[in-house]
């Protein structure tokens, strides 16, 4: 039977739940501030927490929503749900259906150690400021079309939100984030969705220390802005690793995006900043298109992609500057010994794109006849199509660690 235990040093109380109580009404009764432990077992509720409380689990209790609405939501401030199995919500994506429903209003709410599965929603956050979601297991229903499916974690008009931690899976996007601004996006694992992350409308947002695999798409940044994007690891989905689109003053480093069908989608970006990226082994390694142009662009390395860049453009883009790109299929030299190239490096001209038509051909980018083809092609304008140039590339890569990363692609389990 569920009873109170007042705290020696303070008003609040904890209450201790035991399989066979009824949950609800413990939480009705408990005044804000209290804190409920729930012992191991199962528990079958729709629990409405509408007060500052703590909802805490001893030994992963689990609490099951039946399939029917939101196993539980939140509608009170300063609430914490710890330590719990959060499952079997209601399947409605009319109703939004979800493990977890943090409800306009549901401030500095914290979800953390937390297992959410077989929920349509892992976690719906709505309105809500200063949420913190921090290492979480977010599976969702798996047997159902990804189009049929929630997000794990869906974030809507919040603000300083911190998502750090979590391993998400098996939804329709893993984080679908949408006009949520000064938030912290850290440690994530996002694999086995549609996209890693499906993000738009939103500023002044960091993305650090994420790993995007094996989903259709890594990390979509979609109409943004003032963004911050290091340190993550894209690799092995199927369409893009990172994708940019419509964003502008933003910094984008030390990502590594390999083993993708395209690493990077660049598409109406200006104004940001790519620098120390290692984009290595993707079918194309940068798509560039619709205008993206005054970016700085300037030492990262480019290694193994068969397309290093595909660009659709009207005149060329200038890429490089102070520490230079490199360009793993450059075949210039270095005369004076200062580790930059002596003539400029073309992306995509026409022995690139006849090699891409003809891969035997290869085995011969080394000979005096396809050199001598290379310079027909930059000597007659006709024969090209606008391009990225770099007038002095790196000679080394900027990453000479980079062999690693292709080694840790090839043994990983859900490598393409």
């Amino acid at each position: 039977m569920a009873f109170a235990q007042a705290a020696a040093a303070s008003p609040a109380a904890t209450w201790t739940v035991r399989p066979g109580d009824a949950l609800q009404p413990v939480i009705d009764r408990a005044a804000a501030g209290d804190v409920i432990e729930l012992q191991r077992g199962l528990y079958t509720a729709n629990l409405l927490i509408a007060k500052p409380l703590t909802l805490r689990g001893i030994g992963k209790p689990t609490i099951s929503g039946g399939l029917q609405g939101d196993t539980i939501r939140v509608t009170a401030t300063d609430v914490t749900i710890e330590g719990l199995i959060v499952r079997d919500s209601g399947d409605s994506l009319k109703d939004q259906n979800a493990g977890i429903y943090i409800r306009p209003g549901a401030h500095r709410a914290v979800i953390r150690h937390n297992d959410l599965a077989y929920n349509l929603f892992g976690l719906w956050i709505e309105k809500a400021d200063d949420v913190r979601v921090e290492h979480n297991l977010i599976t969702g229903k798996r047997e159902y079309g990804s189009s049929q499916r929630g997000n794990g974690v869906q974030l809507y008009n919040t603000q300083g939100a911190r998502i750090i931690g979590n391993h998400i899976s098996f939804v329709r996007d893993a984080l679908y984030v949408d006009v949520s601004h000064d938030a912290i996006f850290r440690g994530n694992r996002l694999h086995h969705s549609r996209y890693g992350t499906h993000y738009m409308n939103s500023y002044r947002n960091l993305w650090e220390d994420n790993d995007t695999y094996a989903n259709r798409g890594g990390l979509a940044l979609m109409e943004v802005r003032d963004q911050v994007v290091r340190n993550n690891r894209a690799w092995g989905n199927t369409d893009h690793g990172i994708m940019l689109r419509t964003l502008q003053d933003s910094v984008i480093e030390n990502n590594v995006v390999m083993g993708n069908a395209r690493g990077f989608f660049i598409y109406d970006v200006e104004y940001a900043t790519l620098r120390g990226n290692l984009v290595l082994d993707n079918d194309v390694g940068v798509h560039l298109s619709a205008g993206s142009t005054r970016n700085r662009v300037d030492g990262n390395d480019f290694i193994g992609n068969r397309e290093q860049v595909k660009y659709v453009g009207s005149r060329d883009e200038r890429w490089g500057g102070e520490h230079g790109n490199h360009w793993g299929n450059y075949l210039g030299w270095d005369r004076n010994g200062d580790a930059r190239g002596d003539v400029p490096y073309e992306a995509n001209d026409m022995v690139d794109r006849l090699s891409w038509q003809h891969p035997m051909m290869k085995l011969l980018l080394a000979s005096p006849a396809v050199q001598a083809l290379r310079l027909v092609g930059q000597q007659f304008p006709v024969l090209r199509v606008p391009s990225v140039i770099e007038a002095r590339p790196r000679m080394q890569p900027v990453q000479p660690q980079w062999p690693a990363w292709r080694q840790k692609l090839k043994d990983h389990p859900d490598a393409r």
